[in-house]
């Protein structure tokens, strides 16, 4: 796109830091983020329900303004916006568990669509111009080759892919009407923990294979199940691009400053351009803890493509963005260091 995002002359005075409103800053990767933002240099503002996300979490981050509320309710979102003047928002908030998203699809558009186009409007409304989503690969569906690049065609297979990407269609209609300035972030596999310990991963239920595998490490679990053993890949087992949950903090601070540098809107991949299968995240977890993971073979989960790798070219181009610390084994050696001294999370 042509249009470039009005360059914020505030981000650059002295004086009290820019405020930066991040939606779903108690979950996983918005508490990582919110940490990286106060580390940039930003003064935060968190708005979570509170549901899914954990105090605990943004108390670890750093310091924060937080405003328990809905983006359901266009009541809540006008009283945290009308006491801030945001430099940009980052949106995290709203709902990603894939089967849930199949059985109760209302519940998914509700909050992820309408509540995503309530937080847009009140954007529109009091002029903020510039706005970090979390998007997903998922809004890719089955890939028709790997790597996946962002021109890769966009077929999500569940509701939940399909609210993300009605989402990223919202945003550009925004900026088309509205001139908002966007940047998209696809992730694939987030992972890991903050190397020093303060915040790490907390989901219930939790869905993800290295915290499953390390509850059966801890003695929390008997086994963890693998999902198919005859995928078409090097050892029959998915083969998935793991990025450490830090590393994609980072790569939220730099989009931000992308549009406050007066960069263009656009769509990125945020992954490695490495798969891991199944069994060598177990392997790593294992030598991460020092301790067997018992694995027992079950059966393919419905929509599971062989492999899902991210083609992340454009992100290093544009955004500045490499992982730091997206090797497998760094990634289960923090991840492993949260979980051994918070076995039940926060």
């Amino acid at each position: 796109m042509n249009a470039k995002s009005p360059i914020s002359k505030r981000h650059h005075l002295e004086g009290p830091p820019p405020e930066v409103l991040v939606t779903g800053g108690a979950g996983y990767i918005g508490s990582h983020t919110v940490r990286a933002l106060q580390r940039a240099g930003f003064g935060v503002v968190v708005l979570d329900t509170l549901t899914t996300g954990h105090l605990a979490a943004l108390e670890a981050a750093g310091d924060f303004k937080l405003y328990q509320a809905d983006l359901r309710s266009e009541q809540d979102l006008e009283a945290c916006f009308k006491n801030h003047i945001f430099q940009g928002v980052i949106h995290f908030a709203g709902l990603a568990l894939v089967g849930e998203s199949v059985r109760d699809p209302e519940k998914y558009y509700g909050t992820n669509v309408i509540g995503s186009l309530n937080l847009l409007t009140a954007c529109k409304r009091h002029d903020v111009k510039n706005f970090v989503f979390s998007s997903t690969c998922s809004t890719y569906g089955v890939p028709k080759a790997v790597p996946i690049d962002e021109s890769h065609p966009q077929h999500p297979i569940n509701p939940y892919g399909r609210t993300k990407l009605a989402v990223e269609h919202a945003l550009q209609s925004y900026h088309e009407a509205h001139s908002l300035f966007y940047v998209a972030l696809r992730y694939f596999n987030a992972a890991g923990a903050d190397p020093e310990g303060a915040l790490g991963e907390h989901h219930d239920p939790e869905t993800h294979l290295i915290p499953n595998a390390f509850k059966v490490a801890l003695g929390l679990a008997d086994h963890l199940t693998l999902n198919g053993r005859d995928y078409p890949t090097r050892d029959g087992t998915c083969v998935r691009d793991y990025i450490h949950v830090t590393d994609l903090g980072d790569a939220h601070v730099l989009a931000l400053e992308h549009l406050l540098k007066g960069g263009d809107s656009g769509f990125f991949n945020l992954g490695t351009g490495e798969g891991n299968t199944v069994l060598e995240v177990v392997k790593a977890c294992e030598d991460a803890s020092g301790k067997p993971i018992k694995v027992v073979d079950g059966p393919r989960r419905e929509g599971d493509p062989p492999e899902l790798v991210a083609d992340p070219t454009k992100a290093r181009k544009v955004l500045g963005f490499t992982p730091k610390r997206s090797n497998i084994r760094e990634i289960c050696t923090d991840a492993w260091n949260w979980f051994k001294n918070h076995p039940n999370g926060y």
